[in-house]
């Protein structure tokens, strides 16, 4: 199942189940309303209901896809965990951490999967990522590899814009660098885990301008989420909508200086899971 938050006209946001290119309203089902993150607890007993629900029909031309979870309590990235991206990373003087590496991205950064990007004033090294994203769907801790599976709610496809003269120049942590207003576009919508059959054999596309720049598959990473869940939770509870960016293939702008620019349009799709699409604008004047 396919599951998004959307907008009509200025109405406040509401929860829709995905059929082809239709959204119908599924919020009157008991339970839901309008947060996803809110109904991910009783995600599983509420599938059967959700996926037979009518309401409302909207094409989706004519609404205003958001982001499927735009408030979570952790937004959390792994740096350099596919092997060719980590061989490029090294190429550009990055070092390839013995670890996983795992970095905050502020929840603020988080917009729509057709929103635009902007390119901050203070940078000129504005890059792209495409990501796998894994949504959490209860709170756990201490998750076991076996188990890891069963505390993933479902998944998105996640765009993780890098600042990077401010990601490994103007600060010691990555934390900065991937923060930024508007880096952290998402959705566009969230595929329930029931839906995929092995989301470590997923194929992802990213292109800047129609241009190809990244082709890979998630079989590619080193820690698998799997390894991932188990690895966090070893650390901290993760709460139901925490979103886990599970690293990006090789590809990015970094070590080729070919960085974003206002106008660009990027987008990223993964099988199974859609695509988003975001043009990257000047930042705005006060």
């Amino acid at each position: 199942m396919k599951l998004a938050r959307f907008h009509v006209g200025h109405e406040p946001a509401r929860i829709g189940r995905i059929d082809g290119n239709v959204v119908v309203d599924v919020s009157h089902v008991p339970g839901v309303g309008g947060s996803l993150r809110e109904l991910l607890p009783a995600l599983i007993d509420l599938e059967p209901a959700l996926a037979v629900a009518d309401g409302p029909r909207f094409d989706l031309n004519t609404v205003r896809l958001l982001p499927p979870v735009d408030d979570p309590q952790k937004y959390l990235g792994i740096g350099m965990n596919y092997r060719e991206h980590a061989e490029e990373a090294r190429k550009a003087g990055i070092p390839i951490p013995e670890n996983q590496f795992w970095f905050n991205k502020q929840v603020s950064c988080i917009t729509g999967p057709f929103d635009p990007i902007i390119k901050p004033d203070i940078s000129e090294q504005l890059d792209y990522e495409i990501e796998l994203a894994v949504v959490i769907g209860r709170r756990c801790r201490h998750v076991g590899v076996e188990q890891a599976r069963s505390v993933i709610a479902g998944y998105m496809v996640a765009n993780d814009v890098s600042v990077r003269d401010w990601l490994q120049k103007r600060s010691p942590t990555f934390t900065l660098g991937k923060s930024f207003d508007t880096h952290g576009p998402m959705g566009p919508w969230l595929t329930t885990d029931s839906e995929i059959d092995d989301p470590l054999d997923l194929g992802m596309r990213l292109t800047v301008n129609g241009e190809e720049r990244q082709n890979w598959r998630t079989d590619d990473m080193i820690y698998d989420i799997y390894e991932q869940i188990a690895y966090l939770t070893q650390v901290m509870t993760l709460m139901p909508g925490d979103i886990l960016a599970t690293g990006t293939p090789a590809g990015i702008g970094a070590p080729t200086g070919r960085f974003l620019v206002a106008g660009d349009v990027i987008r990223a799709e993964i099988d199974g899971l859609g695509a988003i699409e975001n043009t990257v604008i000047a930042e705005p004047r006060p």
